[in-house]
């Protein structure tokens, strides 16, 4: 964010039923409450117009709450208002120790957090239609693969101890095993209609897949996550992002462990890597190699396999900043 000089902070605790605001104005703090619908991020805007709030001096700073937020952010957009949508845990563990909780402190402290902080912050861009389409759709199919996979869990056990009462089972969830099998296939198609309408899109999951190991879907959600590959400065920092990057653990001679992965990362990207890892071990000569070898020297397999998962992403990368395809060596 440029290093500019906000008169006003705002911070905002966003719930299901309202939103909490909190303003500092000369280290003065006064708080509100608003109902979080249209009605109630429309009254947000008239407080700061009745009390000559510029939103171009104006600073706002709120959590990342999901599909909560979508009101308030889209208000902010269509505002033009200058605001940074920040990860929870950013904002506790920069605060230190807290004592107490409710949603007016709260959004006292994501207040402060933003006056503190505010140089280091990034404004909310949002990402293109397409990709928020795209999003939806992928929800939508992983809740659908996992109510199949649930489903099927059971009968595929039960079959395992009692083949008779498996049978049973699986005869009786056919019909609903079929209907979601339909309706993934249906969503994936709905996937590749929108793929296919945008030139940019189709591009980029074409590079993306370029890739050995790397499949429409794990290409897509690389997409949407990134907003086509801009909320990342190198490959390192999405490696990081994705949690495959190992981080040293020590200190002077009393604390000397291996070093590892951090857990906070993007659970879903970092999922889809393990998946492609292993594909790109199997159809991959190169990197078929290279973990055949690391194995031979004793190293740990999981730690060959997240090398992998890091390989794969910086060759993501270099398709993206290339513009042009992956292209395997040939011996």
């Amino acid at each position: 964010m440029n290093k500019q000089n906000f008169c006003y902070f705002i911070g905002i605790d966003i719930s299901k039923k309202v939103f909490d605001v909190a303003i500092i104005i000369d280290e003065r703090t006064t708080s509100y409450v608003f109902e979080n619908s249209k009605k109630g991020t429309n009254a947000f805007i008239r407080l700061l117009k009745n009390q000559k709030i510029l939103l171009e001096n104006t600073l706002i700073c709120m959590e990342h709450t999901g599909v909560y937020g979508k009101l308030i952010i889209s208000k902010l957009v269509e505002k033009q208002a200058n605001f940074c949508v920040e990860m929870p845990i950013q904002i506790t563990k920069s605060i230190g120790l807290l004592r107490g909780k409710n949603d007016k402190v709260d959004a006292q402290r994501i207040a402060q957090y933003a006056s503190k902080n505010f140089r280091k912050l990034e404004l909310y861009k949002p990402i293109p239609e397409i990709l928020e389409k795209v999003r939806i759709l992928l929800k939508i199919r992983k809740q659908l693969v996992n109510a199949r996979a649930d489903f099927n869990k059971y009968p595929n056990e039960l079959e395992l101890f009692s083949p008779e009462m498996g049978k049973l089972a699986k005869k009786n969830l056919k019909k609903i095993n079929k209907t979601l099998c339909d309706e993934i296939k249906r969503v994936e198609a709905e996937i590749k209609k929108l793929i296919l309408s945008d030139d940019k899109l189709n591009k980029t999951v074409g590079l993306v897949t370029s890739v050995t190991g790397i499949g429409q879907i794990t290409a897509l959600h690389f997409t949407v996550f990134t907003s086509f590959f801009t909320r990342y400065d190198n490959p390192k920092q999405l490696a990081c992002y994705c949690g495959v990057v190992p981080f040293e653990y020590t200190s002077d001679s009393s604390i000397n462990r291996k070093s590892r992965i951090h857990p906070m990362a993007n659970r879903t990207l970092k999922k889809h890597l393990h998946m492609s890892a292993l594909a790109a071990i199997n159809h991959d000569p190169d990197i078929r190699e290279y973990y055949l070898r690391k194995v031979e020297e004793g190293k740990n397999k999981m730690l060959i396999v997240n090398n992998v998962r890091n390989k794969l992403v910086h060759r993501i990368c270099a398709v993206i900043k290339r513009q042009q395809p992956y292209v395997k060596n040939v011996a």
